[in-house]
C-alpha cells in the first residue's frame, strides 16, 4: 500500500469575504493554523474586530495524517449543527487540514430558518476557502544523524546522491547533520545510513 505524505493547506490568512442573505451579513475568514493556541488567537482578534456581530462560529482541523485528526464544530449560539458543521463540511470538501475557518455574523433582523443558516454558512466558509491559495506540502520525518569528521564525506556523498534536505549542521570535531525527508522515502534513508559504520542515525519526531 502506497504511503499518504502529502496534505493541502493554506500558508497565509485568507482576505475577509463576505455573504448576505436578508440583511444578515456573514464574513468569512480561513487561517492557517498549527495548534490550539493558534485558533484562540484568531479567535479573540475577530472578537475585539467584530464586537458588535451576533455569532461568531468556527470548525477546524489539525493534523497532517488521517489517522493523527482533531477536529472541532463550534454552532456558538446557533441552531444545533447549522454553523459549525456546514463550515467544517467546506473543509472536508476542500480536503484541507491545519486550518481554521471563523464565520462572524451580523443578524439583520430577519430570522433565516435552519436551511437558510447552514445555506449561508457554508457559502462564507466556501468564499474564504476559494479566496485562500492551497498548497500542497509533504509529509517530512526528521532525523538527526551524528558522526565523526573523518567521516564526513560519506555522509556528503549520500546527502547529494539522494538530494536530502539538510535542515541544520553542526560541524566540529563531532558532527551532527539535521535532515528532514518525506515520509514515503524515510525508511531508506534510515536504513543506508543506520548501515555506515561509525554514524548515528535517529528520528527527532514521532
Amino acid at each position: 500500500m502506497e504511503i499518504k505524505d502529502t496534505y493541502k493547506t493554506i500558508t497565509k490568512a485568507s482576505p475577509e469575504v463576505l455573504f448576505k442573505d436578508r440583511n444578515s451579513k456573514f464574513f468569512g475568514y480561513a487561517y492557517p493554523v498549527e495548534n490550539e493556541e493558534d485558533i484562540k488567537e484568531y479567535l479573540e482578534i475577530l472578537k475585539k474586530q467584530h464586537h458588535q456581530a451576533r455569532h461568531w462560529c468556527y470548525a477546524y482541523q489539525l493534523g497532517k495524517r488521517d489517522e493523527n485528526l482533531i477536529y472541532k464544530a463550534n454552532d456558538d449560539g446557533e441552531p444545533n449543527n447549522s454553523a459549525g458543521m456546514p463550515i467544517y463540511g467546506q473543509i472536508q470538501s476542500f480536503e484541507v487540514t491545519n486550518i481554521l475557518i471563523v464565520v462572524v455574523r451580523y443578524f439583520g433582523g430577519t430570522k433565516l430558518g435552519v436551511s437558510g443558516l447552514i445555506n449561508a454558512y457554508k457559502t462564507a466558509a466556501q468564499m474564504a476557502l476559494e479566496a485562500s491559495k492551497i498548497v500542497t506540502e509533504t509529509i517530512n520525518i526528521d532525523y538527526s544523524i551524528t558522526f565523526d569528521y573523518k567521516n564526513m564525506n560519506k555522509v556528503m556523498r549520500i546527502i547529494k546522491e539522494k538530494n536530502i534536505n539538510v535542515t541544520n549542521q553542526i560541524l566540529e570535531l563531532s558532527c551532527e547533520l539535521m535532515i528532514s525527508v518525506r515520509l514515503m522515502d524515510a525508511p531508506d534513508i534510515f536504513e543506508v545510513f543506520d548501515q555506515l559504520y561509525e554514524v548515528d542515525i535517529k528520528t527527532l519526531n514521532d
